[in-house]
C-alpha cells in the first residue's frame, strides 16, 4: 500500500520547519552578547515549569568582568548549586588559561589548564584532580576542508 501525502500536508510541514529555523536563528542571535554590555556584570537564567505550577528557580548564573570575560558560572538545580567554574586569564587577554571545577559542595573537583597556538586557537587542554594529579589531555588539531 503506498500512501501520498496531500498538499495541505506537505505546506502544513513546511510552514513547521520555516518557524522551526526562523526561531533557532533568532534565539542564537539573541545569545550573542556584545561584551560592552557585559562589562561588570551578573547574567542569571531561571528555569519555570510548562505548567507553571512550581515556582521557578535559578538556573545558572554568570560573571563577568570590567573587560566582559566570564569570570564565574554557577549552575543550579532545584536543590541548589550543581556546579561552580571560576575562569582564569593570562593578563589582559581574552584567552582563559585556567577553570576551576567545583562541586555541589564547593569543594573543587578538577582544574583544566588550556594552552593556545600561536593564531590563539585551543593546542590543548589539561585535567588535573584536586592534588594536582594529571587525569586527562585534551588536544586540539585544526585542518581546512
Amino acid at each position: 500500500m503506498v500512501y501520498k501525502s496531500t498538499d495541505s500536508t506537505m505546506n502544513t510541514k513546511i510552514i513547521i520547519l520555516l518557524i522551526t529555523l526562523i526561531l533557532t536563528t533568532a534565539t542564537t542571535l539573541a545569545q550573542r552578547v556584545n561584551p560592552e554590555v557585559r562589562k561588570n556584570s551578573v547574567v542569571k537564567q531561571w528555569i519555570q515549569s510548562a505548567k507553571g505550577t512550581a515556582a521557578p528557580f535559578l538556573d545558572n548564573v554568570a560573571t563577568y568582568d570590567s573587560k566582559g570575560r566570564k569570570i564565574e558560572e554557577t549552575e543550579y538545580a532545584s536543590y541548589g548549586q550543581k556546579e561552580r567554574l571560576v575562569y582564569e586569564y593570562e593578563g589582559d587577554s581574552d584567552r582563559c588559561t585556567r577553570i576551576i571545577e567545583y562541586d555541589d559542595k564547593n569543594r573543587v573537583v578538577r582544574i583544566k589548564k588550556i594552552e593556545y597556538n600561536e593564531n590563539g586557537t585551543r593546542k590543548a587542554v589539561f585535567t588535573y584532580s584536586p592534588k594536582g594529579q594529571l587525569k586527562a589531555t585534551k588536544t586540539y588539531e585544526y585542518s581546512t576542508k
